[in-house]
């Protein structure tokens, strides 16, 4: 027999987003539903930001080891113990899985079905062997990793981010197909843990960031001795020996690259399969549900939240979206997105760190009533001590002085980017930055620095020098 549970709200998927929904509406004495049909925290947990930052974090271990002469200790050549890694990204998943746990969330007064659940009317959802009545839904399934249409690829074994952090023994040679965030922060880890690295990119590596600031990467990518191969095409992959064998294009000319493994980090598909969105009356594309300002799909009643609607796929995005239909279900307030000051942070060595419009934007919308400053972290007292030089602050301003954007590259760019957010946010005009006084020595100088230079030309001009020289004579 089928059972029937009513409730105020059914979310489907306990990833950021959901779990988010389902803690603040539980907490907040709605009825709540949550489902989930495979792991409680979702990609962002088990098989993105947690793990790829724990081995992130071994890799930079290992590239220490390697690299402190310059501080006079004795460089070493670390030895890798692939296993202990995978442990190490195991337990730091492990370490925060209780706070994404059903127990956790049943604790909350969230009743929790590990089932895949699928529409069945415009309200009703089922998941297993019961039905729920909602009066709220809310669809946060997420994305997955995307397969491209590569001949021979069905043929191979290949890794997504869902897999190679299962990995206990070290690649002796990892090709990755697609030169994103994703892409370029686990062939560094892995270039760092002691495998030789392939970057395999159709266009440009990092290609969504400044050009300006990404050169940085690259630079630091190559000089590690990344392989970093860009506007190729793949025409097949194929076995070889005991890995793999990719065939690319470039420029006219064949090469075949072998390797051992094979990593494909070629972008993301929303997680919309079983859903029956059609019963519902909800439309979408490849892309994503389709949603307005305040997330509601073409069912008023349903909402859609994170990677499966569409736009930026960050995990912070699942939860800022989480508040806004917690506001529009329990307050009925017409709360709205406002992506004027979304930020994001790619976790290479050096990081870049965006938020607001780049510089080729605000010429897009500007033409020439923008400036750009720039300061850069070698000429920064802490980043010296360091020996954290490599990067630079980019900041767009229109001509009134007002923050339109700030990308970062350099040594923890993803911790100086926060008052940036603001800044876009409220449309601050650079004074606020100019005029704070910033501990000294911090990395977070070189955003004061890079503020003060808008003020330069004026400052030092000969008309500042002649009222100088005029108040000096006489008073």
């Amino acid at each position: 027999m089928v059972k029937i549970i009513e409730t105020d709200i059914c979310i489907i998927g306990a990833g950021s987003g959901g779990l988010s929904v389902a803690a603040g509406a539980s907490q907040m004495g709605a009825r709540t539903v949550l489902l989930e049909k495979s792991k409680m925290g979702g990609d962002c947990l088990n098989y993105g930001c947690v793990p790829s930052k724990a081995l992130i974090a071994a890799g930079h271990a290992a590239h220490v080891m390697r690299n402190s002469k310059k501080f006079g200790i004795e460089p070493q050549e670390p030895q890798v113990d692939f296993q202990g890694v995978h442990d190490h990204v195991h337990g730091v998943i492990g370490a925060i899985a209780p706070h994404d746990s059903v127990e956790r969330f049943e604790g909350l007064g969230v009743t929790v079905i590990q089932e895949a659940g699928r529409f069945v009317s415009r309200n009703e959802i089922e998941a297993g062997d019961t039905r729920i009545k909602a009066k709220y839904i809310v669809v946060a399934t997420g994305s997955s990793a995307g397969v491209p249409p590569i001949s021979g690829l069905q043929d191979v074994p290949f890794m997504t981010n869902e897999t190679v952090f299962d990995l206990t023994e070290q690649p002796s040679h990892l090709i990755v197909v697609g030169g994103g965030p994703i892409g370029s922060e686990l062939a560094q880890a892995h270039r760092r843990l002691g495998a030789k690295v392939t970057v395999l990119e159709m266009f440009s590596i990092l290609g969504k960031d400044d050009p300006e600031v990404t050169a940085v990467v690259k630079r630091r990518l190559a000089q590690e001795g990344i392989d970093l191969r860009e506007g190729i095409s793949i025409k097949q992959v194929a076995k070889g020996g005991d890995g793999v064998s990719v065939e690319i294009e470039t420029d006219g000319k064949t090469e075949t690259i072998s390797g051992s493994h094979l990593l494909i980090a070629a972008g993301r598909s929303p997680n919309l399969d079983g859903l029956d969105l059609e019963t519902a009356g909800i439309e979408y594309s490849k892309k994503g549900i389709e949603v307005d300002a305040r997330l509601r799909t073409t069912n008023k009643k349903v909402f859609a939240i994170g990677d499966v609607a569409g736009g930026y796929q960050f995990t912070h995005m699942a939860g800022y979206h989480a508040g806004i239909v917690i506001r529009n279900m329990l307050f009925k307030l017409p709360a709205k997105v406002n992506y004027r000051a979304v930020p994001w942070v790619t976790y290479t060595d050096p990081e870049i760190a965006h938020v607001g419009q780049s510089e080729a934007q605000a010429k897009e919308t500007l033409g020439k009533d923008i400036r750009i400053l720039r300061f850069a972290f070698n000429e920064n007292d802490r980043a010296q001590a360091e020996h954290e030089t490599d990067g630079l602050i980019k900041v767009v301003t229109d001509k009134k002085g007002r923050v339109l954007g700030a990308s970062i590259v350099g040594a923890r760019a993803g911790e100086l980017l926060l008052p940036w957010v603001m800044a876009v946010d409220q449309q601050q005009k650079i004074g606020k930055f100019a005029g704070l006084i910033a501990p000294y020595p911090t990395l977070s100088e070189v955003s004061k620095r890079a503020a003060g230079s808008y003020y330069i030309p004026s400052l030092f001009s000969d008309r500042t020098k002649k009222i100088v020289r005029f108040l000096m004579k006489w008073f």
